[in-house]
């Protein structure tokens, strides 16, 4: 896979994590949110963990949604191969 590749993975998937986050802390207090019924975690804590989930779940859509599509010949303007 080339770098090409990765961007057009992670790059997506990073903003739907920073959408997401956002949206979800404008609805959650994360000071709420108590683990194994007893255990609370600090705020940057809890923002920091959600992020990189949204931002593992984006990028394993994406990544699926990458490899899924036709592997065709892509050619630009001027009717050239593009290489991905």
């Amino acid at each position: 896979m080339r770098w090409r590749s990765v961007m057009l993975i992670l790059w997506p998937s990073f903003l739907m994590a920073a959408a997401t986050s956002a949206a979800v802390f404008a609805f959650v207090d994360p000071l709420d949110i108590i683990f194994f019924g007893h255990l609370k975690a600090e705020r940057e804590l809890v923002y920091a963990s959600a992020f990189f989930l949204f931002w593992i779940m984006g990028a394993v859509s994406s990544a699926l949604t990458f490899f899924m599509t036709p592997k065709g010949r892509v050619v630009d303007d001027f009717g050239d191969p593009v290489d991905l």
